[in-house]
């Protein structure tokens, strides 16, 4: 079967690097499958799972948020966090999560950013998502 190079990369590191049959990730228009051969396409991400095929087995990382291009024989994510599920500390996100849920239940508190709460608890239920369909329900 033929392959894709795909590289997933933050400012920190290279989160992935290698030829893939195939790459499921959600742009800014809504989900996309890549091939190899795929027309050129640039889009933002935003945060959210990358199901990558390779050797005919399913895996996922973790990505918060990005940007996306694909060339017919690559795709490049540059992310600005990502992480495979293997990597992910499961008891620390869900204290994410606690933390984010606790902050926007304080309604009415001029010095809580909202906006910020939302997207860490976003981020948080991302991570928990990535160790939950790890475990097999994407093989």
């Amino acid at each position: 079967m033929s392959t894709i190079a795909l590289d997933i990369v933050t400012p920190e590191r290279t989160v992935y690097s290698r030829s893939v049959e195939m790459v499921i990730a959600r742009g800014a228009e809504g989900d996309l499958g890549i091939l190899p051969g795929h027309m050129p396409l640039v889009t933002t991400l935003p945060i959210g799972l990358v199901h990558i095929k390779e050797e005919g087995r399913w895996s996922l990382v973790a990505i918060s948020g990005g940007f996306l291009e694909v060339r017919p024989d690559r795709v490049t994510i540059l992310a600005e966090a990502a992480e495979l599920p293997a990597e992910i500390d499961v008891s620390r996100a869900q204290r994410a999560k606690e933390r984010a849920e606790r902050r926007l239940a304080e309604k009415g508190r001029a010095d809580i950013d909202y906006v910020r709460a939302e997207l860490a608890l976003k981020r948080a239920l991302n991570r928990l998502k990535a160790v939950e369909e790890s475990k097999g329900a994407m093989r």
